[in-house]
């Protein structure tokens, strides 16, 4: 299917993905290969990646020791009819990793999850894409492929280490904006909105446990360009 102005599959898979504070982990029984679902917390890498947090106590992560192929289903948890929401099915490996970066990535988006997180059980997992398929609506169902659902960091690498101080700034000294954001840009209702994460294409923001993506109207490589894309979207909010 080609993208219209209407319906872009790369751009609403990544939207998913990066909105999704929860979804359905699908893996194989260890033994017996027997398909096993559970429900788990989710967050993504700079670069789209999905991120968890898992114990070696659960089912699904002995299932996933034993043959890391592993799915994962994102909704957009659309009010009335879930069938008539937007999915996406991701498939891939589940790989343990050690990253400094997907702990904090993780941690900002899932901050229940601090108390835990240094459990000698638990362990930080990414899932490494091999491809997806998106259910958006009627006659709108693609297959992707993972260049299609990851971000491009390719020269972004000062922005990528600018994202930590970004973050405290705008939640510190902007928390209005970040409001504004939200609610003026992208039609959600009044709360404490914060900014949880930026990448490239856009800016992550959460309201409890309800997450939201900022696109930005071009792609940021860099924190000069950040700070400029910010204030051009808060005049946009502001004038809204």
């Amino acid at each position: 299917m080609q993208p219209t102005a209407e319906f872009d599959p790369k751009t609403a898979a990544k939207k998913l993905m990066r909105e999704a504070r929860s979804g359905a982990l699908g893996t194989l029984m260890a033994g017996s290969g027997d398909p096993y679902c559970s429900l788990v917390n989710v967050a993504t890498a700079a670069d789209g990646t999905p991120l968890l947090l898992i114990s070696r106590l659960a089912v699904h992560t002995r299932n996933i020791l034993a043959d890391p192929r592993a799915s994962l289903m994102l909704d957009e948890r659309k009010e009335g009819d879930p069938l008539q929401g937007a999915r996406v099915m991701l498939m891939g490996t589940a790989v343990k990793t050690e990253s400094p970066e997907a702990r904090r990535r993780y941690l900002s988006y899932q901050p229940e999850a601090e108390m835990f997180a240094g459990f000698q059980d638990f362990a930080f997992y990414e899932l490494r894409l091999k491809g997806a398929h998106l259910v958006a609506g009627f006659g709108r169902i693609v297959d992707l492929k993972p260049q299609d659902l990851l971000t491009d960091l390719t020269g972004a690498e000062a922005m990528v280490e600018a994202e930590t101080g970004a973050i405290e700034h705008m939640n510190a000294d902007h928390a209005d904006t970040c409001r504004l954001y939200a609610t003026k840009l992208l039609g959600a209702p009044d709360g404490n909105w914060r900014c949880v994460g930026c990448d490239p294409e856009g800016l992550d923001l959460q309201c409890e446990r309800a997450g939201l993506r900022l696109p930005f109207p071009q792609r940021v490589t860099a924190p000069g360009a950040l700070r400029a894309v910010l204030k051009q979207l808060a005049d946009q909010a502001r004038a809204g």
